[in-house]
């Protein structure tokens, strides 16, 4: 009795095996004494499953939360400096975790990595397994079919040869992989299961690659381009720029851009006043150096692309337009100076400096300095700082302050652009003592005292910032991410499972019909699909009456209702 169990539980295995390609577990305790050989099998068993994959996932996700709270070097330095003045008790911490450098630190390239490994670890041997269970058939059928999860049977009268032909005809139709085994038809259905597990593990080592690629040869560089200014992408046309450790500056695309015109419309009425409406800016572009001029409009989420380079609408900014002369009345200094927007309603600060060209009365030379701030629309005369109540440059008014002396630019030491270092120079005073300032409409001047000149606001061109960026790998990453999320609904929703239509003649005479179904899992649908198969078999192989049934009072007698008892050995 014990040698039939243990045959029967063989057959069982047998018929359940190779319903997945995931590897077996083992556990320390069941690794051979093999010293240094067995430890390391049983590392690399662990490091490929699944279960280790999601724990490394989950740390890449839990590593990369500081690198969405903390400024990052690569992203924005002057936000990192800043962030290390403001917290000096835990800027040592961070620095020796390397928190400013999440991306490219130690322990997150060692996650990734890790990752990695495991993936493909777990991807190329369950592809090949996958490869050899679509070139195999399906098991034969074990030879106690009521021991499987569902089951049933009946009695009929077609022959045995006649009913296997039906079932293989039946299944095909249904799409199941059937073929005749002996006395039986064996079947499965259900392979875009374990394809669609496979799918989605791929797509993971494609989005990873993809990601790696971008962070290591993306490029990407800030522009601020005033009304009637061009930009041509080279190094030095940058106003910052930032690339990947492996990026080549000499493989920037040739191309060059015009800002014309910049158009901003705002709604002027009702609860969105102020809200932009239109919010554009038209180029034109030319593709290399002898590149035919092309014309288009930049727009937000919108962006320009050529030659594989994004350029993205960024901001926009008013930038006045002042002219400088000199005491004699010579004009030395005339331009557009970009400023600042510090609100939506775009109130405005910045700096005018006016490093060349200007002499003193007594002939020496030396430096201007402007303190600017300008409002496109004045929200008129207050006890304090002016402000604008709209974005559109309905009543611009520009406020300045002067001082003289040295702007410290001959220091080596950066500037920002926006901001006056007035530390080495002399502020102009009026005719009472006080601080010399002066708010200006378009087309008034502010004279400076004691015949050192004059400066005027001539009028309002608009700015606008681009960003061009340069990130390879993206089509790769979208396109990993749409596999991904493919290949984990078929490994969810599609199941795998295997049927068996065994038919023999009885000692009676009569034919025996038996059907069973296998899953790699309990499911309540098994036992529905093989009643549905049962009723379909049935109806070309009837039910064949007996001494305990009377056709003529029982006509609809047909296959049992399947059974839902599990199956030993069956897998779970």
């Amino acid at each position: 009795m014990s040698n039939t169990n243990t045959t029967e539980e063989r057959e069982l295995d047998a018929a359940g095996e190779q319903l997945s390609t995931a590897p077996r577990e083992e556990s320390a305790a069941s690794v051979p004494a093999m010293g240094v050989i067995g430890w390391s099998r049983w590392f690399w068993r662990q490091l490929t499953s699944m279960r280790v994959a999601l724990i490394l996932l989950f740390l890449l996700s839990l590593g990369a939360i500081p690198g969405s709270l903390i400024p990052q070097n690569s992203v924005d330095e002057l936000k990192v400096r800043t962030f290390k003045e403001a917290h000096t008790t835990v800027t040592p911490i961070y620095e020796k975790l390397q928190l400013f450098d999440v991306y490219s630190s130690v322990w997150f390239s060692a996650i990734y990595i890790l990752l990695f490994v495991s993936l493909i670890g777990c991807i190329v041997p369950r592809t090949g397994q996958f490869v050899g269970q679509l070139r195999s058939r399906p098991p034969a059928a074990p030879k106690r079919l009521t021991r499987l999860p569902a089951y049933t049977t009946w009695r009929t009268e077609a022959e045995p040869e006649q009913v296997r032909e039906a079932a293989v005809a039946m299944l095909r139709k249904r799409r199941f992989r059937s073929h005749a085994v002996g006395d039986a038809v064996a079947a499965e259905k259900g392979y875009l299961r374990e394809a669609g597990n496979l799918m989605f593990h791929i797509a993971l080592i494609v989005m990873l690659v993809a990601f790696a690629a971008g962070q290591l040869f993306k490029s990407e560089g800030g522009k601020l381009i005033v009304e009637g200014d061009g930009f041509s992408n080279t190094l030095t046309q940058y106003d910052d720029f930032k690339s990947g450790s492996l990026y080549d500056t000499d493989s920037l695309a040739p191309f060059s851009f015009t800002l014309d015109d910049f158009v901003g419309t705002y709604a002027k009425s009702g609860p969105q006043r102020g809200t932009p409406r239109t919010f554009e800016a038209r180029v034109t572009y030319a593709e290399g150096a002898d590149g035919k001029p092309k014309k288009s409009v930049i727009k937000v989420n919108e962006p320009l692309v050529v030659d594989g380079t994004k350029i993205y609408l960024i901001s926009h900014g008013y930038a006045p337009v002042v002219s400088v002369k000199d005491g004699k009345g010579k004009e030395i200094y005339r331009t557009a100076v970009p400023l600042l927007p510090i609100d939506n309603n775009i109130t405005s600060t910045g700096a005018i400096k006016v490093m060349d060209g200007y002499r003193d009365k007594n002939g020496e030379k030396t430096q201007l300095g402007f303190e600017a701030f300008f409002v496109p629309t004045f929200a008129g005369a207050g006890k304090g700082t002016m402000f604008s109540q709209f974005p559109g440059a309905e009543f611009p008014v520009l406020a300045l302050n002067g001082f003289h002396g040295s702007l410290g630019v001959d220091s080596g030491l950066p500037q920002n652009v926006y901001q006056l270092d007035s530390s080495k120079m002399t502020e102009f005073k009026d005719a009472g003592g006080e601080k010399l300032k002066k708010r200006l409409l378009p087309g008034e001047t502010m004279e400076l005292p004691d015949g050192a000149g004059s400066i005027t606001f001539e009028s309002v061109e608009e700015w606008a910032s681009f960003q061009v960026s340069e990130q390879p790998g993206t089509g790769w990453a979208l396109t990993g991410s749409i596999a991904a999320i493919a290949g984990l609904a078929g490994s969810l929703f599609i199941q795998r499972r295997r049927v068996w239509v065994r038919a023999v003649r009885g000692a009676d005479g009569v034919t025996v019909v038996e059907m069973a179904g296998l899953g790699r899992s309990e499911s309540a649908k098994l036992p529905e699909e093989l009643a549905d198969l049962a009723v379909e078999l049935n109806s070309v192989a009837p039910t064949a009456p007996d001494a305990t049934n009377d056709p003529e009072t029982d006509p609809g007698s047909g296959p049992e209702v399947p059974s839902e008892e599990p199956a030993e050995g069956a897998e779970k």
